[in-house]
């Protein structure tokens, strides 16, 4: 197990990790990935956070808006040392990678809110290696990874986010002096929200749209130097500044950017995809449109895997709380019941379990997706793009959806307590509310997993065929209801079903708009909420196929113990889906009143068998404290003792009266006011 402190263990968690019934530290090295990964990442683990540098001695909420930033930029460069110097070399950063879950929890430990670097490693670097030629890639990376620079990325506008054809900023060629003069001709062109843009970054890679000789080429990818390398104040032309508090991410100082005709060198536009030369001819590489889209997806790709992390997090602390927490006396002359034991929370938590794992599973799922379809494309294949990008695009969106709603329901499950700051459950939540919008809107999102969708159902009419994540509509074409059958696999036929007719409802209702005389972008228009609705029933059935399919492939060597209770949380997952989803079952297969009765029976039986198990299965994501940051959630179990801690640490409990009693309050009950 990670490392904890050597405390005495509530009585109630000592009870829940005897039943255990499985091999926990198995499940443990599942999780990860293997025993190796296991063991290298609590060994950096170690080294990161044994010596207290990650904690702070006033709670980071307690402390004023620029205090937070300033101790998290102290803390970013504290933490970027031991990346560099130590971490990297335990392993290697080719096998570390940008995005790895040993430097996500570790940086989760040293940040309760976020790092001011964050856009520097999670969209700088990433882009700068996959939009950049090998001559620049040799100028700026070494740069970017030492530190010298510190980077964002600037998309999203005032007036334009998830609409990337629609932004204002221009870069317009001038060949006299082969520079690009970067503009924001008016309020709603303003960068706004990139990460570390506000104090932090001295570089940001812009997207703005291309002119040369006359012609616009559409938003392109330009690095732009932003402050002055030795006095850190923004250049000429430079307008730059923080944009203020917000729901969370508030030690991340995201800015606000505009230009004043501000120019750059031509070489400063990211070229492997389409570059001008000196004369200001645009040359453009075959499928350039497709290319530079891939760091999007890649993102997108990423935060499926985030999701289930911080869901688990999540889950964790409301779990372990639950088991301590006592509430009630459901029988007389008895103690008080453990919340956990109540039915209704089993109800709210367990499925939390259950979707992370459906996440992390099907993220890996779709990271092998995303690589095969990056081995096509460099053999200049882009046909498999469109799949990826729709199931990209459905799952990024689904899994944020439901993520949010899961963490929400892990703070209402714990109660009062669960709207401590200190719980970490607000931060949570503020997270995944977040990420439910950026990097592409739920509803958008899933209109274009739509347009996809309707594409393939035209396809299949046609006799063309179809991907595989689609091969279902094939079997649903005649339009008759599915045959109910209550086993796995037949839940999942089910849910391709309600999929499939949901796909030939918005195609029957847009064809009989268009028959009416409507243009067909109108048709589409009216026809946009049952489209968001196919593409919502087209993610889950490929979440409830895929986390049936990778379980049983990721179990087939395991122990018997931890077989059956994957076993038993993927199941879960399709019984809670499918009594969330009785309206469409009941209309697109032949599901009946006593079906719907015995998936219930069956879904309550499940949440007893997996109820001596859960306290072990949330030990088994294996979270060092610092990691979950919560009072809540310790493995320790002291939930009242840390909230009393955390309480005395808040400054205004420093002296027993606050001067605003004598200022403002004495004289107002003196009547002096």
């Amino acid at each position: 197990m990670a490392n904890h402190r050597s405390v005495e263990i509530n009585a109630d968690l000592v009870k829940e990790r005897s039943k255990c019934s499985f091999d926990l530290e198995e499940l443990t090295n599942l999780i990860d990935g293997g025993k190796k990964k296991t063991k290298q990442r609590r060994q950096m683990e170690d080294y990161a956070l044994n010596s207290g540098a990650s904690i702070d001695p006033v709670p980071e909420e307690c402390l004023s808006i620029q205090e937070r930033y300033e101790n998290a930029v102290r803390k970013s460069c504290v933490y970027s040392a031991l990346v560099r110097e130590s971490l990297v070399n335990i392993t290697g950063l080719e096998d570390l990678g940008l995005s790895s879950p040993v430097l996500q929890r570790t940086s989760d430990a040293f940040f309760k809110e976020i790092s001011p670097f964050l856009l520097h490693f999670g969209m700088f670097v990433p882009t700068i290696i996959g939009q950049c030629t090998p001559e620049q890639q040799a100028k700026w990376l070494p740069l970017a990874m030492d530190l010298q620079i510190i980077g964002t990325y600037a998309q999203t506008e005032l007036g334009h986010g998830t609409f990337i054809r629609g932004l204002e900023t221009t870069a317009t060629y001038d060949p006299s002096t082969e520079e690009f003069v970067l503009s924001t001709p008016k309020l709603s062109s303003y960068k706004w929200w990139a990460g570390g843009l506000g104090k932090t970054a001295s570089h940001c890679i812009v997207l703005a749209q291309l002119y040369t000789k006359g012609e616009c080429h559409g938003p392109h990818a330009f690095i732009v130097q932003i402050r002055d390398k030795e006095t850190h104040m923004p250049l000429p032309g430079i307008k730059v500044g923080e944009i203020g508090p917000k729901l969370g991410f508030n030690t991340a100082d995201n800015g606000y950017l505009g230009f004043d005709n501000f120019r750059i060198p031509r070489d400063n536009l990211m070229m492997k995809n389409a570059q001008v030369t000196k004369d200001g001819t645009y040359v453009k590489v075959a499928r350039h449109g497709k290319l530079t889209y891939g760091t999007m997806v890649f993102v997108r790709v990423m935060l499926v895997s985030d999701m289930a992390y911080y869901l688990a997090k999540a889950v964790t602390i409301a779990v372990r709380y639950s088991a301590v927490r006592r509430q009630s006396q459901p029988k007389p002359d008895q103690p008080e019941a453990q919340v956990l034991d109540y039915l209704t929370q089993q109800h709210k938590l367990f499925i939390c379990i259950s979707s992370s794992h459906a996440m992390r599973l099907t993220s890996t799922w779709l990271w092998k997706t995303f690589t095969a379809v990056l081995a096509d494309m460099r053999e200049g294949n882009t046909d498999t793009l469109p799949e990826l990008h729709a199931l990209s695009s459905c799952l990024k969106a689904l899994s944020t959806s439901d993520t949010a709603a899961l963490i929400e329901q892990c703070r209402f499950a714990c109660g009062g307590h669960g709207y401590m700051y200190s719980s970490n459950l607000p931060a949570l939540y503020s997270f995944a509310a977040a990420t439910r919008t950026y990097e592409g809107d739920y509803t958008v999102l899933l209109l274009q997993t739509a347009r996809f969708l309707v594409k393939s159902w035209e396809q299949m009419e046609e006799g063309k065929p179809l991907t595989p994540t689609l091969a279902y509509l094939i079997q649903s074409r005649d339009g008759n209801q599915a045959k109910w059958d209550d086993s796995p696999e037949g839940i999942i036929r089910a849910f391709h079903a309600i999929a499939a007719g949901r796909i030939t409802s918005c195609v029957n209702s847009i064809r009989k708009h268009v028959r009416n005389g409507m243009d067909y972008e109108d048709a589409w228009q009216l026809t946009t909420v049952q489209l968001v609705g196919a593409a919502e029933a087209h993610c889950r059935a490929v979440i409830c196929r895929v986390y049936r399919d990778e379980t049983i492939k990721m179990t087939a060597e395991c122990s018997p113990g931890v077989k059956t209770v994957l076993d038993q949380l993927s199941m879960l997952y399709l019984l809670y889906w499918s009594l969330e989803k009785t309206g469409d079952l009941l209309r697109f297969s032949s599901l009946s009143e006593k079906d719907i009765v015995s998936l219930q029976e069956r879904y309550e039986a499940l949440l007893l068998k997996i109820r001596p198990n859960a306290v072990s299965l949330v030990d088994a994501f294996d979270f060092r404290d610092e990691v979950l940051s919560s009072t809540l959630g310790s493995y320790d179990g002291r939930v009242y003792e840390r909230l009393m801690e955390e309480a005395l640490k808040t400054p205004l409990n420093k002296e027993p009266v606050n001067q605003s009693f004598h200022k403002y309050m004495k004289p107002m009950l003196q009547g002096k006011l």
